[in-house]
Protein backbone atom coordinates (compact mmCIF):
# COMPACT_ATOMS: atom_id res chain seq x y z
CA UNK A 1 0.00 0.00 0.00
CA UNK A 2 1.17 2.88 -0.85
CA UNK A 3 1.80 5.59 1.72
CA UNK A 4 -0.35 8.76 1.93
CA UNK A 5 1.01 11.96 0.29
CA UNK A 6 1.16 15.56 0.60
CA UNK A 7 0.54 18.53 -1.90
CA UNK A 8 2.64 21.92 -1.52
CA UNK A 9 0.78 24.60 -3.75
CA UNK A 10 3.37 28.18 -4.23
CA UNK A 11 1.60 31.12 -4.43
CA UNK A 12 4.61 33.48 -6.13
CA UNK A 13 2.57 36.78 -5.49
CA UNK A 14 3.06 39.23 -2.31
CA UNK A 15 2.20 42.93 -2.23
CA UNK A 16 5.77 43.88 -0.84
CA UNK A 17 9.10 41.93 -0.28
CA UNK A 18 10.16 42.24 3.16
CA UNK A 19 13.46 42.88 3.89
CA UNK A 20 13.96 39.13 5.18
CA UNK A 21 12.87 37.43 2.47
CA UNK A 22 14.85 35.34 0.07
CA UNK A 23 11.71 33.17 -1.53
CA UNK A 24 10.84 33.26 -5.21
CA UNK A 25 8.10 36.27 -5.54
CA UNK A 26 6.77 38.53 -7.66
CA UNK A 27 5.02 41.44 -6.70
CA UNK A 28 1.39 41.09 -7.42
CA UNK A 29 -0.46 41.97 -10.35
CA UNK A 30 -4.15 40.88 -11.70
CA UNK A 31 -3.24 39.88 -15.28
CA UNK A 32 0.19 38.13 -14.06
CA UNK A 33 -1.95 36.38 -11.62
CA UNK A 34 -4.56 35.12 -14.29
CA UNK A 35 -1.46 33.69 -16.38
CA UNK A 36 -0.06 32.24 -13.27
CA UNK A 37 -3.59 30.60 -12.24
CA UNK A 38 -4.12 28.98 -16.16
CA UNK A 39 -0.71 27.02 -15.36
CA UNK A 40 -1.01 26.46 -12.20
CA UNK A 41 -4.09 24.08 -13.56
CA UNK A 42 -2.37 22.76 -15.93
CA UNK A 43 0.47 21.62 -14.05
CA UNK A 44 -2.17 20.04 -11.61
CA UNK A 45 -3.40 18.09 -14.52
CA UNK A 46 -0.36 16.92 -15.93
CA UNK A 47 1.06 15.92 -12.20
CA UNK A 48 -2.59 13.48 -11.82
CA UNK A 49 -2.11 11.94 -15.19
CA UNK A 50 1.06 10.26 -13.34
CA UNK A 51 0.77 6.56 -13.26
CA UNK A 52 2.24 6.48 -9.46
CA UNK A 53 -0.35 9.10 -8.50
CA UNK A 54 -3.38 8.38 -9.45
CA UNK A 55 -3.80 5.84 -6.32
CA UNK A 56 -2.58 8.16 -3.82
CA UNK A 57 -4.34 9.13 -0.67
CA UNK A 58 -4.01 12.65 -0.37
CA UNK A 59 -3.55 13.27 3.54
CA UNK A 60 -2.51 17.33 3.52
CA UNK A 61 -2.37 20.32 1.36
CA UNK A 62 -0.79 23.41 1.80
CA UNK A 63 -1.23 26.60 -0.15
CA UNK A 64 2.30 28.69 0.78
CA UNK A 65 4.31 31.65 -1.11
CA UNK A 66 4.66 34.30 -1.12
CA UNK A 67 1.08 35.57 0.09
CA UNK A 68 -1.50 33.38 -1.26
CA UNK A 69 -4.04 35.86 0.05
CA UNK A 70 -3.58 38.69 -2.51
CA UNK A 71 -5.42 36.21 -5.19
CA UNK A 72 -8.66 36.29 -4.81
CA UNK A 73 -10.60 34.26 -3.03
CA UNK A 74 -12.66 32.85 -5.90
CA UNK A 75 -8.88 31.84 -7.34
CA UNK A 76 -8.11 30.14 -4.26
CA UNK A 77 -10.98 28.41 -4.10
CA UNK A 78 -10.86 27.32 -7.68
CA UNK A 79 -7.30 26.08 -6.95
CA UNK A 80 -8.73 24.03 -3.99
CA UNK A 81 -11.33 22.28 -6.38
CA UNK A 82 -8.94 21.70 -9.29
CA UNK A 83 -7.06 19.67 -6.83
CA UNK A 84 -9.97 18.14 -5.63
CA UNK A 85 -10.82 17.20 -8.77
CA UNK A 86 -7.53 15.38 -9.97
CA UNK A 87 -6.61 13.97 -7.08
CA UNK A 88 -7.89 12.15 -4.34
CA UNK A 89 -8.10 13.72 -0.43
CA UNK A 90 -9.02 12.37 2.22
CA UNK A 91 -12.09 12.63 4.56
CA UNK A 92 -9.81 14.37 7.44
CA UNK A 93 -7.34 16.07 4.85
CA UNK A 94 -5.30 18.94 6.32
CA UNK A 95 -6.28 21.64 4.32
CA UNK A 96 -3.54 24.54 5.17
CA UNK A 97 -3.12 28.06 3.25
CA UNK A 98 -0.88 30.86 4.60
CA UNK A 99 -2.20 34.53 4.73
CA UNK A 100 -0.79 37.86 5.18
CA UNK A 101 -3.14 39.84 8.69
CA UNK A 102 -3.64 42.66 5.92
CA UNK A 103 -4.93 40.75 3.58
CA UNK A 104 -7.73 39.12 4.67
CA UNK A 105 -11.42 39.80 5.27
CA UNK A 106 -14.18 37.80 7.06
CA UNK A 107 -16.40 37.29 4.21
CA UNK A 108 -13.07 36.08 2.48
CA UNK A 109 -12.41 33.97 5.24
CA UNK A 110 -15.74 32.58 6.00
CA UNK A 111 -15.48 31.61 2.04
CA UNK A 112 -12.56 29.85 2.52
CA UNK A 113 -13.49 27.79 5.00
CA UNK A 114 -16.86 26.64 3.47
CA UNK A 115 -14.93 25.61 -0.01
CA UNK A 116 -12.96 23.03 2.47
CA UNK A 117 -9.71 24.82 4.27
CA UNK A 118 -9.31 23.74 7.74
CA UNK A 119 -5.89 25.92 8.36
CA UNK A 120 -5.02 29.07 7.71
CA UNK A 121 -0.94 30.24 8.94
CA UNK A 122 -0.55 34.07 9.26
CA UNK A 123 2.59 35.24 9.34
CA UNK A 124 2.56 37.33 12.14
CA UNK A 125 6.54 37.62 12.67
CA UNK A 126 6.28 40.35 15.68
CA UNK A 127 3.57 41.98 18.19
CA UNK A 128 5.72 45.11 17.98
CA UNK A 129 5.57 47.59 15.15
CA UNK A 130 8.62 49.51 15.50
CA UNK A 131 10.11 45.58 15.17
CA UNK A 132 7.99 45.04 11.87
CA UNK A 133 8.43 48.41 10.57
CA UNK A 134 12.60 47.62 10.77
CA UNK A 135 12.22 44.83 8.43
CA UNK A 136 9.93 45.93 6.33
CA UNK A 137 6.62 44.57 7.16
CA UNK A 138 3.74 46.11 5.93
CA UNK A 139 1.26 45.14 8.28
CA UNK A 140 0.86 46.22 11.82
CA UNK A 141 -0.18 44.25 15.25
CA UNK A 142 -3.81 45.42 14.99
CA UNK A 143 -3.63 43.67 11.61
CA UNK A 144 -2.76 39.86 13.11
CA UNK A 145 -5.14 40.83 16.12
CA UNK A 146 -7.78 41.40 13.80
CA UNK A 147 -7.16 38.49 11.54
CA UNK A 148 -6.94 35.87 13.91
CA UNK A 149 -10.29 36.81 15.16
CA UNK A 150 -11.84 36.89 11.94
CA UNK A 151 -10.59 33.63 11.30
CA UNK A 152 -11.70 32.39 14.57
CA UNK A 153 -14.93 33.83 13.43
CA UNK A 154 -15.40 32.31 10.29
CA UNK A 155 -14.74 29.06 11.40
CA UNK A 156 -10.51 27.94 11.31
CA UNK A 157 -10.02 25.85 14.26
CA UNK A 158 -6.58 25.44 13.68
CA UNK A 159 -4.57 28.61 13.27
CA UNK A 160 -0.81 29.51 13.18
CA UNK A 161 1.11 32.40 13.94
CA UNK A 162 4.80 32.48 12.54
CA UNK A 163 7.03 34.60 14.72
CA UNK A 164 10.66 35.53 14.29
CA UNK A 165 13.74 36.26 17.30
CA UNK A 166 16.48 37.80 16.73
CA UNK A 167 14.92 40.97 14.47
CA UNK A 168 16.53 44.18 14.32
CA UNK A 169 16.11 46.08 17.24
CA UNK A 170 14.35 43.25 19.13
CA UNK A 171 15.04 42.46 22.65
CA UNK A 172 14.55 39.61 25.46
CA UNK A 173 11.87 41.66 27.06
CA UNK A 174 10.05 42.53 23.74
CA UNK A 175 10.48 39.18 22.48
CA UNK A 176 8.51 37.99 25.96
CA UNK A 177 6.30 40.77 24.80
CA UNK A 178 5.27 39.05 21.68
CA UNK A 179 4.70 35.72 23.34
CA UNK A 180 2.51 36.79 25.75
CA UNK A 181 0.68 38.96 23.45
CA UNK A 182 0.40 35.56 20.90
CA UNK A 183 -0.78 33.43 23.79
CA UNK A 184 -3.83 36.29 24.32
CA UNK A 185 -5.04 35.42 20.77
CA UNK A 186 -5.07 31.25 21.71
CA UNK A 187 -3.86 29.80 18.13
CA UNK A 188 -3.50 26.75 17.85
CA UNK A 189 0.01 26.24 16.85
CA UNK A 190 3.32 28.45 17.04
CA UNK A 191 6.31 28.15 14.79
CA UNK A 192 9.02 30.41 15.99
CA UNK A 193 12.15 30.85 14.15
CA UNK A 194 15.54 32.49 14.37
CA UNK A 195 16.04 35.29 12.12
CA UNK A 196 18.79 34.16 9.29
CA UNK A 197 20.23 37.14 6.95
CA UNK A 198 20.02 35.85 3.49
CA UNK A 199 21.99 36.51 0.41
CA UNK A 200 21.47 39.53 -1.61
CA UNK A 201 18.35 40.11 0.63
CA UNK A 202 17.47 44.21 1.79
CA UNK A 203 18.27 43.42 5.12
CA UNK A 204 21.65 41.53 4.10
CA UNK A 205 22.55 44.72 2.17
CA UNK A 206 21.44 47.04 5.27
CA UNK A 207 23.98 45.25 7.48
CA UNK A 208 26.80 45.28 4.91
CA UNK A 209 25.67 49.29 4.20
CA UNK A 210 25.79 49.59 8.18
CA UNK A 211 22.26 50.66 8.34
CA UNK A 212 21.29 47.30 10.94
CA UNK A 213 23.38 45.02 12.83
CA UNK A 214 23.49 41.33 12.31
CA UNK A 215 21.33 39.28 14.84
CA UNK A 216 23.26 38.68 17.72
CA UNK A 217 23.44 34.93 18.46
CA UNK A 218 23.72 35.05 22.25
CA UNK A 219 20.46 37.31 22.35
CA UNK A 220 18.84 34.76 19.69
CA UNK A 221 19.96 31.66 22.44
CA UNK A 222 18.60 33.49 25.25
CA UNK A 223 15.20 34.21 23.28
CA UNK A 224 14.55 30.26 22.15
CA UNK A 225 14.88 29.39 25.47
CA UNK A 226 12.48 31.92 26.53
CA UNK A 227 10.29 30.60 24.12
CA UNK A 228 10.51 27.53 25.07
CA UNK A 229 9.86 27.70 28.57
CA UNK A 230 6.91 30.34 28.06
CA UNK A 231 5.04 28.53 25.60
CA UNK A 232 5.30 24.95 27.26
CA UNK A 233 3.95 26.65 30.83
CA UNK A 234 1.03 28.07 28.84
CA UNK A 235 0.69 24.27 27.39
CA UNK A 236 2.05 24.13 23.86
CA UNK A 237 4.02 20.61 23.30
CA UNK A 238 7.50 21.52 21.47
CA UNK A 239 7.35 19.01 18.71
CA UNK A 240 10.03 20.42 16.35
CA UNK A 241 12.48 22.66 17.07
CA UNK A 242 10.74 25.61 15.69
CA UNK A 243 7.02 24.13 16.29
CA UNK A 244 4.87 24.23 19.34
CA UNK A 245 1.15 22.88 19.38
CA UNK A 246 -1.63 22.39 21.29
CA UNK A 247 -2.30 19.07 21.67
CA UNK A 248 -3.44 16.79 18.74
CA UNK A 249 -2.54 20.33 16.87
CA UNK A 250 0.57 19.49 15.23
CA UNK A 251 0.65 20.30 11.58
CA UNK A 252 0.41 16.91 9.64
CA UNK A 253 1.82 18.38 6.40
CA UNK A 254 5.45 19.84 8.31
CA UNK A 255 5.72 16.91 9.44
CA UNK A 256 5.44 14.99 6.15
CA UNK A 257 9.64 16.86 5.19
CA UNK A 258 10.62 16.02 9.26
CA UNK A 259 9.42 12.24 8.82
CA UNK A 260 10.80 12.05 5.46
CA UNK A 261 7.36 11.36 3.68
CA UNK A 262 6.60 12.01 0.49
CA UNK A 263 4.78 15.04 -1.32
CA UNK A 264 4.49 17.29 -4.71
CA UNK A 265 5.00 20.63 -5.20
CA UNK A 266 3.05 22.70 -7.54
CA UNK A 267 3.85 26.29 -8.59
CA UNK A 268 7.54 28.49 -9.80
CA UNK A 269 9.87 26.95 -7.23
CA UNK A 270 8.21 24.28 -5.01
CA UNK A 271 9.99 21.33 -4.33
CA UNK A 272 9.43 17.58 -4.23
CA UNK A 273 10.10 14.04 -2.98
CA UNK A 274 8.51 10.81 -4.57
CA UNK A 275 9.87 7.37 -4.95
CA UNK A 276 12.92 8.25 -3.80
CA UNK A 277 13.53 11.24 -6.18
CA UNK A 278 13.95 15.20 -4.93
CA UNK A 279 13.04 17.54 -7.99
CA UNK A 280 11.83 21.22 -8.30
CA UNK A 281 10.09 23.28 -10.29
CA UNK A 282 12.06 26.35 -11.97
CA UNK A 283 11.67 29.18 -10.43
CA UNK A 284 10.99 31.42 -13.08
CA UNK A 285 7.61 32.50 -13.54
CA UNK A 286 7.82 33.35 -17.23
CA UNK A 287 9.57 29.70 -18.02
CA UNK A 288 7.03 28.22 -16.09
CA UNK A 289 4.39 29.06 -18.02
CA UNK A 290 5.76 28.70 -21.13
CA UNK A 291 6.62 25.12 -20.24
CA UNK A 292 3.10 24.29 -19.09
CA UNK A 293 1.69 25.82 -22.17
CA UNK A 294 3.77 23.45 -23.97
CA UNK A 295 2.12 21.00 -21.49
CA UNK A 296 5.55 20.14 -19.84
CA UNK A 297 6.50 20.37 -16.91
CA UNK A 298 8.91 22.71 -15.53
CA UNK A 299 11.30 20.00 -13.54
CA UNK A 300 14.67 21.28 -12.11
CA UNK A 301 17.13 19.87 -9.66
CA UNK A 302 16.42 16.72 -10.34
CA UNK A 303 17.94 13.88 -8.62
CA UNK A 304 17.93 10.13 -8.00
CA UNK A 305 18.51 9.60 -4.40
CA UNK A 306 20.54 6.40 -3.48
CA UNK A 307 19.43 3.86 -0.23
CA UNK A 308 22.27 5.61 1.37
CA UNK A 309 21.94 9.21 0.87
CA UNK A 310 17.53 8.70 1.90
CA UNK A 311 18.67 7.07 4.90
CA UNK A 312 21.11 10.58 5.28
CA UNK A 313 18.06 12.65 5.09
CA UNK A 314 15.88 10.55 6.86
CA UNK A 315 18.49 11.23 10.09
CA UNK A 316 19.40 14.55 9.46
CA UNK A 317 15.69 15.70 9.19
CA UNK A 318 14.26 13.37 12.00
CA UNK A 319 17.17 14.90 14.48
CA UNK A 320 14.51 17.90 13.91
CA UNK A 321 12.09 16.26 15.79
CA UNK A 322 11.83 16.47 19.79
CA UNK A 323 11.64 13.15 19.71
CA UNK A 324 14.07 12.07 17.36
CA UNK A 325 14.57 9.38 16.03
CA UNK A 326 15.19 5.45 16.24
CA UNK A 327 19.17 4.76 17.31
CA UNK A 328 19.69 1.80 14.97
CA UNK A 329 18.63 4.28 11.98
CA UNK A 330 21.37 6.30 13.38
CA UNK A 331 24.28 3.74 14.39
CA UNK A 332 23.23 2.75 10.48
CA UNK A 333 23.61 5.95 9.76
CA UNK A 334 27.14 6.10 10.88
CA UNK A 335 28.35 2.44 9.38
CA UNK A 336 27.11 3.23 5.84
CA UNK A 337 28.48 7.21 6.10
CA UNK A 338 31.42 6.66 7.60
CA UNK A 339 30.02 9.09 10.00
CA UNK A 340 30.59 6.68 13.45
CA UNK A 341 33.18 9.09 14.66
CA UNK A 342 30.85 12.27 14.28
CA UNK A 343 28.32 10.71 16.27
CA UNK A 344 30.11 9.75 19.17
CA UNK A 345 31.57 13.32 19.42
CA UNK A 346 28.25 14.54 19.33
CA UNK A 347 27.35 12.04 22.42
CA UNK A 348 30.54 13.37 23.90
CA UNK A 349 29.84 17.12 23.71
CA UNK A 350 26.21 16.38 24.81
CA UNK A 351 24.52 17.48 21.63
CA UNK A 352 22.58 14.48 21.20
CA UNK A 353 21.62 11.85 23.95
CA UNK A 354 19.73 8.29 23.22
CA UNK A 355 16.49 8.14 25.57
CA UNK A 356 14.25 4.48 25.47
CA UNK A 357 16.36 3.75 22.21
CA UNK A 358 15.31 7.09 20.21
CA UNK A 359 18.70 9.54 19.89
CA UNK A 360 17.82 12.94 20.03
CA UNK A 361 19.18 16.81 20.30
CA UNK A 362 19.72 17.22 23.82
CA UNK A 363 18.72 21.16 25.09
CA UNK A 364 22.04 22.03 23.94
CA UNK A 365 22.16 20.44 21.25
CA UNK A 366 18.62 21.81 20.13
CA UNK A 367 20.62 25.18 20.26
CA UNK A 368 23.42 24.17 17.56
CA UNK A 369 20.99 22.01 15.11
CA UNK A 370 22.82 23.22 12.23
CA UNK A 371 26.02 22.14 13.30
CA UNK A 372 24.41 18.99 14.20
CA UNK A 373 23.42 18.36 10.81
CA UNK A 374 26.62 19.43 9.21
CA UNK A 375 28.43 16.70 10.96
CA UNK A 376 26.24 14.31 10.05
CA UNK A 377 26.02 15.29 6.08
Amino acid sequence: MSPPLGLYIHIPFCRHRCDFCSFYLEVHHQAAADRFLAALHTEIALHALEEDLQARLVRSVYVGGGTPTVLKTSDLIGILRGVRDHFRLSADCEITIEAHPATVTIEGLSALVKAGFTRISFGAESMDNTELAGVGRTAFVGDTVMAVGQAREAGFADINLDLMYGLPGQSPASWNSTLERCLDLTPSHLSCYALTVEPGTALAMGIEAGRCSPPDEGLQVAMEQAADAILQTAGYERYEISNYARPGRMCRHNLLYWTHGEYVGLGPSAQSFLNGTRFGKTANLNAYQSDLAARRLPLSDYARLSDRERLRDAVVFGLRLIRGIPTARLSAHGLNYDRGSAIVSLRDRRLIEEVDQNTRLTAKGRLYADHVAEQLY
